[in-house]
């Protein structure tokens, strides 16, 4: 049965399941409950599932930035007296899991790093640039969350549409602060100091974060597993959910801790 709690640090989560404890981060203009299509890892995992700060429920007025993110993630761990995790992060969410491993490498028991960067290029700032000036033009938020779709998806199938719509919802006061946080991340220097257990997932036809960046992602984090999903554009666990589920959870399976 799912469950929501809120911490005494009032950050809202999802906690369900039993065995070693998995945190799911969504990303930008998401929400926690975007990752329905994953609750079936309660199975085998006790999951705990954040809304980041500004996102959600989670309307917070402190400073929004990865490295906050981070820290209210690992502030809902230790208040729920886990001491380490396996984190998954969908895009900003996987800079946040990054980050996370830079503050506290000891609660990272493995990451999965999902259609994200370690770097932000150009052409993300570019595309930031321009999604602001659409806002400036008042388009209306159902324009917006169209245009987002369509950047995101591979596929614009009505069933992905829906399942997008459903779970995205960017907050305007929030969102492009979030997106300004994305653009200063730089883990270049991070990347070859993970020595945790990592699998690096991208989407072939991703416009967001191409597979390039996975593959650099790969080449640097040393004995780094990378999978790339054919039919599938940024956001893989909604668009392949039943591959990127097998992947997830064999990765994950490999590197539970032994009894």
């Amino acid at each position: 049965m799912r469950q929501s709690f809120k911490s005494c640090n009032g950050i809202p989560y999802l906690r369900f399941g039993k065995g070693e404890p998995l945190v799911f981060i969504h990303g930008l203009g998401e929400v926690k409950e975007g990752w329905s299509n994953q609750f079936e890892f309660a199975d085998q995992y006790d999951l705990i599932i954040p809304d980041l700060r500004g996102h959600g429920e989670y309307l917070s007025s402190g400073e929004i930035s990865i490295k906050n993110f981070a820290h209210d993630v690992i502030s809902l761990l230790k208040d729920l007296g886990i001491k380490s995790a396996h984190i998954c992060g969908l895009s900003m969410g996987g800079m946040v899991a990054q980050e996370i491993y830079r503050q506290t490498p000891e609660m990272c028991r493995s990451l999965m790093l999902v259609s994200t960067s370690h770097y932000a290029p150009n052409r993300l700032g570019r595309f930031f640039l321009k999604y602001r000036k659409t806002c400036g033009e008042n388009k209306i938020p159902k324009d917006l969350k169209e245009k987002a779709a369509k950047v995101c998806l591979y596929s614009w199938s009505k069933e992905n549409l829906e399942m997008f719509y459903q779970f995205y919802r960017p907050n305007r006061e929030f969102y492009f602060k979030s997106m300004e946080a994305c653009l200063k991340v730089n883990n270049i220097l991070l990347l070859s100091k993970i020595n945790v257990p990592t699998l690096i997932i991208g989407g072939l036809y991703d416009s967001v974060t191409p597979v390039w960046i996975q593959y650099l992602m790969h080449k640097q984090i040393r004995h780094s597993e990378l999978v790339i999903f054919r039919n599938s554009g940024h956001i893989a666990k909604l668009e392949v959910k039943e591959d990127f589920n097998q992947a997830l959870r064999s990765f994950l399976n490999k590197h539970k801790t032994a009894s």
